[in-house]
């Protein structure tokens, strides 16, 4: 008798938990409570820009193992595209001034060595600074183990932190931001070439996923939402969708929870989460951007920290952004649009925009809260916990996202094995 493994959950940790499991032999159903895949991982069809645009705008990098071993899986690692070697330009729109900091393709960080290759007017002592960060603990203050202030700070620590942590970096946890420097600055350039979904999130990570499951006899459900679940023994025994809508659990069934953290611990009373979270704003303008553009530039010195430029499309990344979130849209859209066009070197009136907003978008990467992340086993023995927010030992990011999709995946293959 094939066992049955139930996914709650669509966005990108659970389509991963979903694929791993599938392939290793389950019959997969996934339960998804909205009518939409993807979680904040997706992409949809935009009527103010009249384009198909990204929900957030999510850069990966080489290094990001697991999350190209999942496109790899599912067929669509070609649709991740990037520069041959690891190049970030960035713009200081207050002084006009640009810079490119080009990490190389290699396997060491020897970039620090050449001064035209490092951030402008940062020496070696600079970067050795940095260094506590490699073996710092995830309770100590990333304030309290770097000096946060300087040129490099504010050219290449400060926007690559607050991308990651999506907190003012001097608060948020050292330990996540080194996870963050060993799996990218320290690993050279082959780990830091930046991948870019230019057909769409959904179009690469997502639909890809579901098609692949449901293309193998798998099941996605979507507006099915997870009510509740029985108990015995130990073990879920029964999920209920609500009304008659109950499915029983066989011996040997399991049930992975990769659900956002307030519906994990309704659906768990118990259990502990992150409690305080930050927002992120993404803008995307309808806007055909220069020949030669780059495909991402950092921006320091405006609203707006990194600027992506797709086919059509000019969009907006602003993390740790509540300050924004009750600012009028017409405001906030003319405000960020006057630093893309200094950024970008285009002019011209606000084009068709849209701003999207997400209050709730990451946890706090902060020591406190990172210390109420819960691990991927619970007191159920056939039940695994997966998502970004959930102890992953980086903050939340699709590489987390697919890591603890994964680690879920293989406790449940664990178990099984005698």
């Amino acid at each position: 008798m094939q066992n049955t493994a139930h996914i709650i959950g669509a966005g990108i940790s659970g389509l991963s938990a979903a694929v791993r499991l599938a392939n290793a032999g389950f019959k997969v159903a996934v339960h998804e409570a909205t009518h939409q895949a993807g979680g904040r991982c997706r992409s949809y069809f935009d009527g103010a820009t009249g384009l198909t645009i990204d929900n957030g705008n999510h850069l990966l990098l080489s290094g990001n193992s697991h999350a190209r071993a999942y496109a790899r899986s599912i067929g669509t690692e070609a649709g991740l595209v990037g520069p041959e070697s690891a190049q970030f330009p960035f713009v200081d729109i207050t002084s006009g001034q640009r810079w490119q900091i080009d990490l190389g393709a290699g396997r060491l960080p020897t970039w620090v060595l050449d001064e035209s290759r490092r951030v402008p007017d940062t020496g070696l002592t600079d970067y050795l600074k940095l260094a506590p960060l490699i073996w710092a603990s995830e309770q100590t203050l990333v304030g309290k183990s770097i000096p946060c202030e300087g040129i490099l700070y504010q050219r290449l620590v400060q926007p690559l932190l607050l991308a990651a942590l999506n907190v003012d970096p001097p608060e948020g946890s050292a330990g996540l931001a080194g996870a963050i420097v060993r799996e990218t600055l320290l690993a050279g350039g082959q780990a830091c070439r930046p991948l870019i979904a230019r057909e769409g999130l959904s179009a690469v990570l997502i639909e890809p996923a579901v098609k692949f499951l449901q293309e193998r006899g798998h099941s996605v459900q979507l507006g099915h939402e997870l009510r509740s679940f029985a108990t015995t023994d130990g073990r879920a025994s029964a999920l209920n969708f609500g009304g008659e809508d109950v499915i029983a659990l066989k011996e040997g069934d399991v049930v992975v929870m990769a659900v956002p953290p307030r519906a994990a611990t309704s659906l768990m009373p118990g259990l502990k989460g992150p409690t305080e979270f930050r927002a992120i704003v993404n803008a995307h303008f309808r806007f055909e951007p220069p020949p030669g553009s780059p495909a991402i530039l950092g921006v320091i010195g405006g609203v707006v920290e990194w600027l992506f430029a797709f086919p059509n499309r000019l969009s907006v990344t602003i993390s740790n952004g509540d300050r924004l979130v009750d600012m009028p849209r017409e405001e906030l859209a003319q405000a960020i649009w006057n630093d893309v066009c200094k950024a970008g070197g285009v002019s011209g009136e606000l084009p068709p925009w849209q701003i999207v907003r997400e209050r709730r978008a990451t946890f706090a990467a902060t020591p406190a809260q990172n210390a109420l992340r819960p691990g991927p086993v619970t007191a159920l023995k056939n039940l695994f916990l997966a998502g970004d927010w959930t102890a992953t030992g980086l903050p939340a990011t699709i590489e987390g996202s697919v890591r603890s999709g994964d680690r879920a995946a293989d406790l449940v293959l664990a178990a099984k094995r005698p």
